[in-house]
């Protein structure tokens, strides 16, 4: 960036510095960060600091230092102060190291003296006269609920869309997920409306859920003391950085195989052949798309040999056969090891010629993952997964045929082992059922291009760059809110009731009305009527947990950009707006479903949504957690600690598919070819 140009040196934070807890917003392995602010006007000596160093004495690779990216000059309360962000040494997650993302977030901060991030949405705008005009919160929001309000009480909530986050991190979080989850969920029940990444209101990971398991069960430092690392569609030395520099080199370290699966070779394979040897890692190249026949032989070859964990098969997994039936909305049955192999079975050399890999090499893999030690003892297996299957080639199938291998031999629940996605953001989610939502849910993206839709409310989502049908998806959107643009300039210079009617008539006649909430003018916003600005984590008091569904508090250190308020606070403004516009109308009745909308602060989200299901956890004890925080569940609070659960299904019991008895289920993951139309012919094209 321009402001480090000929930098040579950097403010020390003196020691009576502010010192802030910070969990890294970019990706789920939420490294932990220290923030220092101070006043623009003092600093520190290299003798008297914050850091509690000698600063005169060259730091170690990983001593205490400070490089540009990881400084600005940010607003607190008003003023002009010092901003450094720096790992935290004693965070179990990173241990003092940083990634590229992480140890760029002071640098990625808006100032108005450095001129960082001047992209940065200040103030509510509305769509006047042809252009995006600045106004203020009350007139934007009471745009906004008149338009809603009008338009489902007159043709019902089916003609709002809403796509929405479902993550932590910057833009998510407990305190945000609540109040948009509050809000369509509760208040409303919306059931057009779809996540930020996927065009419908579904997991990515639903065959793991159905059969029982959370995809986040393990804990890192499972990694540290497994026999076996196996990763699937991942390349977490460059996405996961600190997770895989912090717990699987040293589980390599400590001699642990390292399997990867995945068509290119990359970085991780490299670094894990430097750090492992070549001889203790296998990388298996296969043909895009035929995971699930890798993982089914591997499946036959374990069960066949009887690497299979007996006891656990017999007390912690369903022995009935078929147990949910495959349908239109089930992709696949779910049942018991025999009703699965009855469908997965599938022998080496099958799976050598569809996967392009050699007999031999699924054997190997089959026997670090399995075999037992020559003492007889399990061997231990981490196994870890993400988009190369979770966006692959028959998805629900592919990851049930994976979470079979672990249920097989044992390996959820224990030290050591585990069945988890690596994921992409951190998580924050808490909202209220979405049962209504249905299953399989609104084609979303479709649903929109057809014409389905009079309101659409976008938070923090930019589906010109999301969604799979991208260049038609932009074309019918910005048609349709061209529409009401239109109207809306034919209606300027009059009344609000005439401008809300000429909206209302514009998307009856196949316009949709856009609002749109971001921390910048995003592609998808340049459609938008109304724009709402977010701020996001650091400049608000922000809750997510980690891979290892580590909870933990990041707390603000910088002021709000301009007039940009926390998601969960622009929610409460809808939802008060809507009350108010639905009693004018008359509706009191439906008015009253926007009641409870009473917050101040993201602490009263917080305590209004995650509190009532958790109420251990209040901001004060994860402030006193620090950046270690507390692995979710929370099961109790002693001697001023917080109570959490290191790693989930110890106990042998599965509940993530809600059914009574407890009971695993694995998946019949019957091979099918290339389940999307057009890709057999794309695969054998390319």
């Amino acid at each position: 960036m321009a402001y480090k140009r000929q930098i040579d040196r950097l403010p020390i934070p003196p020691a009576d510095a502010k010192v802030h807890n910070v969990t890294c917003h970019y990706c789920i392995v939420g490294c932990g960060y220290k923030a220092y602010t101070w006043p623009r006007n003092k600093q520190g000596t290299p003798e008297n600091n914050a850091f509690g160093v000698n600063l005169n004495e060259q730091q170690g690779a990983m001593g205490t230092w400070v490089n540009p990216s990881m400084y600005n000059i940010v607003k607190q309360d008003g003023k002009d102060v010092h901003l450094m962000v720096v790992p935290d040494d004693d965070c179990v997650v990173n241990s003092g190291l940083g990634s590229i993302r992480g140890a760029r977030m002071a640098e990625n901060r808006p100032s108005e003296i450095t001129l960082t991030q001047q992209q940065r949405l200040t103030d509510p705008m509305v769509w006047r006269n042809g252009v995006w005009q600045p106004t203020s919160w009350d007139d934007a929001l009471d745009l906004v609920a008149r338009v809603t309000a009008k338009i489902l009480a007159e043709y019902g909530e089916d003609e709002l869309l809403v796509s929405m986050f479902d993550h932590g991190g910057s833009a998510g979080g407990y305190e945000n997920t609540w109040a948009t989850g509050k809000l369509y969920f509760q208040s409303m029940k919306v059931k057009n409306c779809r996540i930020h990444n996927r065009p419908g209101y579904n997991s990515e990971v639903h065959s793991s859920r159905d059969m029982g398991v959370g995809e986040l069960n393990y804990s890192y430092s499972d990694y540290e003391v497994t026999d076996t690392i196996f990763v699937v569609g991942a390349n977490p030395m460059e996405t996961q950085t600190n997770l895989f520099l912090n717990h699987m080199v040293p589980g390599m370290q400590n001699g642990a195989k390292f399997i990867m699966v995945d068509p290119r070779r990359t970085v991780t394979v490299n670094a894990a052949e430097e750090v492992a040897g070549k001889e203790n890692v296998l990388h298996l190249a296969i043909t895009p798309g035929t995971d699930m026949v890798l993982f089914n032989a591997l499946l036959t070859h374990i069960v066949d040999n009887g690497w299979i964990d007996k006891e656990f098969i017999a007390n912690s997994t369903f022995q009935g056969g078929e147990a949910v039936a495959e349908d239109s909305g089930q992709p696949a049955g779910l049942g018991s090891l025999d009703y699965a192999m009855e469908t997965c079975r599938t022998s080496l050399g099958e799976a050598a010629e569809i996967c392009g890999v050699s007999k031999d090499d699924i054997v190997k893999v089959a026997e670090w993952i399995a075999k037992p030690h020559d003492d007889g003892s399990r061997r231990k297996c981490v196994t870890a997964y993400e988009k190369g299957i979770i966006w692959g080639n028959d998805n629900y199938r592919t990851i049930g045929a994976l979470v079979n291998i672990s249920l097989a031999t044992g390996n959820i629940g224990r030290e050591g082992g585990g069945c988890c996605r690596l994921g992409g953001h951190q998580e924050g989610y808490y909202r209220p059922s979405d049962a209504h939502v249905g299953r399989p849910a609104t084609y979303f993206d479709r649903h929109l291009i057809r014409g389905g839709g009079k309101v659409y409310h976008i938070w923090a989502c930019d589906h010109y760059k999301t969604t799979l049908n991208a260049a038609e998806f932009k074309r019918v959107l910005k048609k349709r809110a061209d529409m009401v643009k239109e109207a809306m300039d034919a209606a300027a210079g009059g009344t609000r009731e005439e401008l809300v009617d000429a909206i209302v008539a514009a998307v009856n006649a196949g316009g949709l009305f856009v609002v749109d909430m971001d921390i910048i003018h995003s592609q998808i916003g340049q459609n938008a009527h109304v724009i709402l600005p977010a701020c996001e984590a650091n400049e608000m008091n922000l809750t997510s947990m980690n891979g290892e569904r580590r909870l933990r508090l990041s707390e603000k250190y910088m002021d709000p950009y301009g007039q940009s308020k926390p998601d969960c606070l622009i929610a409460d403004g809808i939802a008060q707006n809507m009350e108010r516009v639905l009693n004018e109308m008359g509706n009191d009745e439906y008015a009253d479903q926007f009641k409870g909308y009473d917050w101040e602060t993201e602490e009263d989200a917080f305590m209004d949504g995650y509190h009532q299901g958790n109420p251990e956890v209040t901001y004060e004890r994860l402030r006193a957690m620090g950046n270690n925080g507390v692995q979710e569940p929370v099961v109790g609070y002693e001697n001023g600690k917080l109570i959490g659960t290191p790693r989930l299904y110890a106990d042998g019991k599965f509940d993530r598919h809600g059914r009574e008895d407890k009971k695993a289920l694995f998946c019949a993951a019957q091979w099918r070819g290339y389940a999307a139309e057009g890709k057999a012919r794309e695969a054998a094209n390319h």
